[in-house]
């Protein structure tokens, strides 16, 4: 009997590892691994948003942030949309990451997160949180373009992600990709390794609440526009 798309998910997230150099100053977080209850509320997640075997849009992040997908598990989803709207509470962590309020506010703005999930599967080209150590002493948030070291140091890495995502059963006749840089990143790996026919590059919603939040409504309108065609 085939797995449906949930099991494939929870499969690739629980056989995730990076074991591959970075340069110095970089790190790998891989929140399977850090926190029992990441996996277990991931699980939930994808068995009750995609417990199916319909083939999905697929849209694509940069990679995970430490107070999103890297408490969660879920890609642009923190702990109080994770219990707010899709219903799975999270104890032994309480995160609130900027990108996941566009994105859940999108999301509610399409039907809710049962006609959204239905359509669409969100994932990043490099799935685990990457951190950076800074001057004063922190580890911060960093993308995995910011370094052209780092990029080309998991850039296969990426290129291996990317077609285990498709082989979840993702349509590749057209990819939304969310960054205008990342977009530029994804192209020159899709020339590579041809993985998608067309890229719609949508603003990242970092950018957009950041940035733009004034135009907020613009932007989920654009968005929907896009993902409704």
């Amino acid at each position: 009997m085939e797995k449906s798309f949930a099991d494939k998910v929870i499969d690739f997230n629980r056989n995730l590892t990076y074991s591959g150099k970075l340069p110095d100053g970089f790190q790998v977080m891989n929140p399977y691994l850090d926190n029992p209850e990441t996996l277990d509320v991931m699980q939930q997640f994808y068995h009750k948003y995609y417990n199916d075997s319909n083939q999905r849009k697929f849209i694509i992040g940069i990679n995970p942030s430490r107070n999103g997908a890297g408490v969660t598990g879920v890609p642009f989803t923190d702990t109080k949309r994770l219990e707010s709207v899709c219903g799975i509470p999270m104890h032994s962590a309480h995160t609130h990451e900027i990108s996941s309020v566009f994105i859940y506010d999108m999301i509610a703005a399409f039907g809710g997160p049962d006609e959204f999930y239905r359509q669409f599967y969100i994932n990043s080209p490099f799935p685990l949180a990457i951190v950076r150590y800074s001057k004063s002493g922190q580890w911060l948030n960093a993308n995995y373009y910011d370094d052209r070291e780092l990029f080309e140091a998991v850039k296969d890495f990426m290129i291996d992600s990317l077609k285990k995502h498709i082989r979840l059963g993702l349509d590749t006749s057209k990819v939304f990709v969310l960054g205008k840089k990342n977009a530029g990143f994804i192209q020159k790996l899709n020339r590579e390794a041809t993985l998608f026919d067309q890229i719609e590059v949508l603003e990242h919603p970092r950018f957009i609440q950041q940035y733009k939040s004034k135009e907020k409504q613009l932007y989920i309108d654009k968005y929907l526009v896009a993902l409704s065609d």
